[in-house]
């Protein structure tokens, strides 16, 4: 019983763990086969055991994405144990069953779905001739689907197919049966979507300025760092810069902030004179909030003191 239990919870699982794909409605067309068991029954008076047949057929339906709706032509063929000369019911049982199924996938979109369903219509049974009864046909379905992609599917199934009463030499027997079919389907849906072309790179050049303890006036070395920043947005042409000032955590919350301006817009006025254009040019202060070095409240960090300049 533990067996079971565990393998019944791997079975309803399963489509919760495969991996998910886009599912689009469309019309589909498939193929289907497997073996066919006609129940024990009686024929003008005469037991039949019949052997394990076979069932084909197609399908033609539309996927609604969860809800499917088709329609189904079967043969299932048996042969038993008795003769009936002169009848088609002699030795074998065909029957041709054209129906109308509805279904229901559980999971349209997951690589396995589990689907149940139903069908109803019209039966042709071997009788006194061959196919010569024509009876009211049903079906209940219960299966597995295998969304190879988007365009191609595999189910499998048990069925449970059944008629109203088929009659030979005036007398009727019972007709039950229970299918195991293997399908193969293909969707006439549309392509799964091309993958979308990666972003465009976006190449950056940065280049950093350090300052003096509560300065914001740019030494030599920051002065040749610029410079070098600038020439580097002439060679582009089109670029963006990006002037971000920092502080260390030393002094209050409030002044950091408008010294990290001062510095960055200290910045922007050199670039404005090594001829990079103003409007190309923007500015940001970010206080203490983003130190280089992390250190504790009140120190002095000369590399947290800076101003980081991105061109884009």
């Amino acid at each position: 019983m533990k067996k079971a239990l565990l393998a019944a919870a791997a079975l309803v699982a399963l489509p919760v763990m495969a991996q998910a794909q886009t599912a689009a409605p469309g019309f589909y067309v498939g193929a289907e086969g497997g073996l066919n068991w006609l129940l024990n029954t009686s024929i003008l008076g005469s037991s039949i055991t019949p052997q394990t047949g076979f069932a084909a057929g197609g399908v033609i339906g539309y996927d609604f994405v969860g809800p499917r709706v088709e329609l189904e032509g079967v043969y299932r063929n048996n042969q038993h144990n008795v003769g009936f000369p002169g009848r088609a019911v002699s030795n074998q049982i065909g029957q041709l069953g054209i129906l109308a199924n509805l279904l229901y996938d559980f999971a349209p979109g997951s690589t396995i779905t589990p689907y149940v369903g139903a069908g109803a219509g019209v039966a042709f049974v071997d009788g006194d001739s061959s196919l010569g009864s024509t009876q009211f046909a049903y079906q209940g379905i219960i299966g597995l689907g295998w969304n190879v992609d988007t365009n191609f599917r595999i189910n499998l199934d048990g069925r449970y197919y059944g008629t109203t009463n088929p009659s030979v030499g005036g007398t009727t027997w019972s007709n039950n049966n229970f299918s195991v079919m293997l399908g193969l389907q293909i969707k006439f849906g549309p392509a799964a979507p091309a993958a979308p072309p990666p972003p465009p790179e976006v190449k950056t050049t940065s280049f950093m300025v350090f300052f003096d303890w509560d300065r914001s006036n740019l030494s030599a070395q920051a002065l040749s760092t610029i410079k070098q920043a600038a020439n580097a947005f002439k060679t582009t042409g089109n670029a963006r810069i990006t002037a971000t000032g920092h502080t260390d955590k030393s002094g209050p919350e409030n002044y950091n902030m408008a010294l990290s301006l001062r510095r960055a817009n200290a910045v922007k006025d050199a670039l404005v004179r090594e001829g990079v254009p103003a409007t190309a040019i923007s500015v940001v202060g970010k206080g203490e909030s983003q130190p280089l070095v992390p250190t504790a409240d009140g120190v002095r960090e000369p590399q947290n003191r800076r101003v980081e300049i991105v061109l884009q």
